[in-house]
């Protein structure tokens, strides 16, 4: 019986960032200046690359001459306002004094007539005055949309880290015409770093979220770098037979190679007294079920037990079928045979 004996299932894999994006423009141009290089780091918001922008830039400026057009327009337009007012003013007070005189017979109903008409014109004419107003509105407002719209792009034509990375990879150089889409970088936020481990399906099934591990490097096996199991694939790899681990890093390394090699110890369980015998020294084992050989009374005897765990080191736990009292061989020799006497000896006898 060993005591407080660490279930740790091993898995190889690679360093990964669950945040990583391949980012470009979303017009193409031919670049004009690159401002940072594979290994730097940037900010959020920081210009990362530029388009050549003359022709947009024109736009722009086509757009808010089309603006100003727009706003002189709107000034006419409230201007003939005021004047068909003015003019209506007029138009009414005259045909006051026109309707008074022919009610008294000092002028032809002709007159009055026609100084009832010219007030008509002129509610008319103030009617369109303040109609030609909404219009000119609205084309104003068409004029900003379009100068919103050209300026939005101008804006496009400047790339713009999305978040604070690190630069993976720069994928083409200055002067090169990019079509929209086309990948100008690779970034990663160096807080998402990870281990992804491919683990055996056979050993992956005690695998837990929040479950404790150990994560060595390829460049650094001197070091261990603790890590929490924080994602477990659903889908197995069909051909590998494989489970995806991915284990977030406590205390991650200074300096961080996406894909390289890492081995990882995630720990299961802590058994707190357990048998083990080398999966060696098993017969018929299924992954659940075996034969050992057993020392009972000076005879051997083989019995069939039910396991548990496996240790790091190839050796299974024994949970049921083993008779109280008996010792488990746990170096396979030649010769061993049902009722056969045998005397028993400590592996660490001299």
């Amino acid at each position: 019986m060993e005591q407080d004996v660490p279930a740790r299932v091993y898995g190889l894999g690679t360093v990964e960032a669950r945040i990583m994006s391949r980012i470009g423009f979303e017009v193409g141009a031919a670049l004009a200046s690159l401002s940072v290089d594979s290994g730097e780091a940037v900010t959020e918001g920081q210009v990362l690359a530029s388009l050549h922008s003359a022709e947009q830039e024109a736009r722009v400026a086509r757009a808010e001459a089309v603006v100003a057009a727009a706003v002189a327009t709107l000034g006419r337009t409230r201007a003939n306002v005021v004047r068909a007012e003015a003019v209506l003013a007029q138009s009414e007070a005259a045909n006051a004094r026109r309707q008074a005189l022919a009610l008294r017979s000092a002028i032809s109903d002709q007159s009055a007539e026609e100084s009832q008409r010219d007030v008509e014109v002129a509610r008319a004419d103030l009617a369109v005055a303040e109609t030609e107003i909404s219009v000119a509105q609205a084309q104003l407002a068409d004029a900003e949309a379009a100068l919103r719209y050209e300026a939005a792009l101008l804006e496009h034509h400047v790339l713009r880290a999305p978040y604070d990375a690190v630069v993976v990879d720069r994928h083409v150089e200055a002067g090169t015409v990019v079509r929209a889409g086309d990948p100008v970088f690779s970034l990663m936020d160096p807080g998402t770093v990870w281990t992804l481990a491919y683990v055996d399906e056979a050993r992956a099934g005690s695998i837990a979220l929040g479950q404790l591990a150990e994560v060595r490097l390829r460049s650094l096996p001197q070091e261990v770098f603790p890590g929490t199991v924080v994602r477990i694939g659903i889908e197995s790899d069909r051909v590998n037979e494989e489970r995806r681990i991915w284990i977030a890093c406590d205390r991650c390394p200074a300096q961080i190679y996406l894909g390289e090699q890492a081995e990882a110890w995630i720990t299961v369980s802590t058994l707190s007294q357990a048998v083990l015998v080398p999966e060696i020294a098993v017969r018929g084992f299924d992954g659940h079920r075996g034969r050992v050989w057993v020392v009972m009374e000076g005879q051997l005897t083989e019995v069939a037990v039910v396991f548990g765990h496996r240790t790091e080191d190839a050796r299974l736990e024994i949970v049921d079928g083993l008779p109280e009292g008996a010792e488990v061989v746990s170096t396979p020799v030649n010769g061993l045979s049902e009722g056969r006497r045998v005397r028993a000896i400590a592996e660490d006898a001299p």
